[in-house]
């Protein structure tokens, strides 16, 4: 059986910025074929960091495709973003990192994904660790709860 690849966890933070690091860890495994069933860039987490930096997210993943190191990265998003305070940058990822589902349609995507992890490990959604933020369902999912 081949080892699941996984992005590192949103709660990774690149320059003090959550999901930033997952977010550049999506962009090379999706080219290398190893993430093809994740949302990318359009929706999720990814449209939220994005439209939060207000960067170009195809410049940023032609960026990350060439190459370099977290910090190399992240410099260009400091030159090619909006400019966030630091006081900004934290409340935004508190904000991502403690977010949960706020209406019905929500709940029900937040439940399905719990079922799912649950029907994957073979057990009932009441024996997974209790969770309540998407970013909890992501590591639930990802096997790091």
């Amino acid at each position: 059986m081949t080892q699941q690849t996984y992005p590192r966890s949103p709660k990774a933070l690149l320059g003090g910025i959550a999901h930033l690091g997952r977010f550049i860890d999506k962009i090379r495994l999706r080219h290398e074929g190893k993430i093809q069933d994740y949302n990318y860039i359009t929706v999720g987490f990814d449209k939220y960091l994005v439209d939060f930096l207000q960067i170009d997210s195809k410049a940023f993943e032609q960026r990350v495709l060439a190459g370099g190191t977290d910090d190399e990265l992240l410099a260009w998003v400091k030159t090619n973003s909006r400019k966030p305070s630091d006081q900004e940058i934290a409340q935004w990822s508190q904000g991502l990192l403690t977010s949960g589902p706020k209406d019905d349609a929500a709940r029900e995507r937040f439940q399905g994904r719990l079922q799912g992890v649950a029907t994957q490990r073979g057990v009932s959604v009441s024996s997974l660790p209790p969770v309540s933020t998407w970013v909890d369902v992501i590591e639930l999912d990802e096997g790091r709860l």
